[in-house]
């Protein structure tokens, strides 16, 4: 398995734990710390994996603008802790931009991949 396989599984767990949250927060309820931090890890985790496949020079230009938007939704996502570590309650629009922007990140990857 290649390294940006290692990232879009890893990705997608990510996501499963981001679409988790989201919906805990529509139902108005309290979003689980230890969800928030692997979800973050896993992110992070993938995160790496993909720059380490883009620092190598070998992967499809498509894996370069996911780690952009990647890159973006991180930023947001560093933010939603932040609001997640004062007890405050997330905004919904800016979960569904982080998750958004995550989202077409990670089709632009997965189209690298399939497309090799």
């Amino acid at each position: 398995m290649t390294v940006l396989w290692v990232s879009v599984v890893v990705f997608g767990l990510a996501a499963m734990g981001g679409a988790t949250m989201l919906v805990l927060r529509l139902q108005q309820k309290a979003l689980p710390m230890p969800l928030a931090v692997l979800h973050g890890l896993g992110a992070a985790t993938g995160l790496v994996c993909l720059v380490v496949a883009v620092a190598g020079g070998s992967a499809p230009r498509l894996a370069t603008y996911a780690l952009i938007g990647f890159a973006g939704a991180a930023l947001g996502g560093f933010y939603l802790f932040s609001i997640h570590l004062r007890g405050k309650s997330h905004p919904v629009a800016l979960i569904l931009g982080h998750g958004s922007v995550a989202v077409a990140s990670f089709v632009l990857l997965l189209l690298a991949v399939v497309r090799g």
